[in-house]
């Protein structure tokens, strides 16, 4: 059984910091390339971070210089450390694993954890 756990997310206030952990379970980790994505309410879901196997990272522009993420292949678990939230950062954050693979590429999501900023 595939199982992505997220946890951290909480309401904060403009300039506040959280971290975001996602802990896998089920998969072979340390061969997959790891992301968070959000999705705000009536938008469609976006990219925010990845992070290869090698840990290459790739991180969508508006959130640049304000988030890192981060792996732990020992504790199967990505983090996104966010810093500098904005309201626009408001939206419920979403684990993903992936791996190509022969023919159809192995793709899982976590149920998500809100992350709510206030102005």
């Amino acid at each position: 059984q595939v199982q992505l756990a997220e946890s951290g997310g909480d309401l904060v206030q403009f300039g506040g910091s959280l971290r975001l952990s996602c802990a896998a379970s089920g998969i072979s980790f340390s061969t997959y390339t790891m992301g968070w994505y959000r999705q705000a309410p009536g938008k469609q879901r976006e990219l925010v971070a990845t992070i290869t196997s090698g840990s290459s990272t790739n991180y969508a522009d508006s959130v640049k210089g304000r988030f890192a993420i981060s792996r732990d292949n020992a504790k199967n678990t990505v983090y996104l450390q966010m810093n500098s939230l904005k309201p626009e950062d408001t939206a419920a954050y979403y684990c993903n694993a992936k791996r190509v693979g022969i023919i159809i590429d192995h793709d899982y999501w976590g149920q998500g954890t809100q992350v709510t900023v206030s102005s």
